[in-house]
């Protein structure tokens, strides 16, 4: 059974309420395009969770991660980062916030989104009502995927013979990849 598809996830684009759909560029950048029949709009919707799911574009092969301080990012493997909760709003919008991270203070949700420029935001300015975080699911087919593992990770630290960089300027040490494994155990 190992290695074999056995989650049900949609290759979808998902069109937002400012007019883009969110693309993510063959070198990780995210943003927004009006061009509905670009190749780089299509993502992978794989469920990780309970209405949680993880985003991966179809083109790069990234997945969307939100870090700590609200910048979304694309990153090769699947971490804990790279999970999104999906909720419904209302007029069928659908909304993504990070599983991880939310303001400390009042526990309001970081959400995906894209301003009026089709620029992405910074998830901790997004508010759920807005248009900037409403986004219309265009699925396209629907398909069987390998669920993300976060084993993967384990095992291309352990592959790397040099200290890897991940997007963010975060450098992982092989001999203490600690803050890693404890956002990792939050959110199983």
């Amino acid at each position: 059974v190992e290695g074999k598809p056995q989650l049900k996830g949609i290759v979808t684009r998902l069109f937002s309420e400012q007019g883009f759909f969110l693309q993510m560029q063959p070198d990780g950048t995210i943003g927004g395009n009006k061009d509905e029949n670009s190749d780089n709009t299509l993502f992978n919707l794989i469920p990780v969770g309970l209405r949680v799911v993880a985003m991966q574009g179809v083109k790069a092969g990234l997945y969307v991660a939100m870090n700590a301080e609200g910048f979304l990012y694309t990153s090769d493997v699947f971490t804990a980062e790279c999970k999104f909760k999906e909720s419904v709003f209302e007029n069928y919008y659908v909304i993504y916030s990070s599983t991880l991270y939310r303001q400390h203070e009042s526990g309001r949700a970081w959400f995906l989104g894209l301003n009026k420029d089709g620029v992405i935001m910074k998830g901790n300015r997004v508010k759920k009502t807005k248009p900037c975080s409403h986004f219309v699911p265009r699925p396209i087919e629907v398909c069987m995927y390998k669920e993300p593992s976060l084993h993967e990770l384990e095992e291309k630290l352990l592959k790397s013979s040099r200290s890897p960089t991940m997007n963010m300027n975060v450098h992982v040490h092989q001999d203490q990849p600690t803050w890693l494994w404890t956002s990792l155990l939050w959110c199983v």
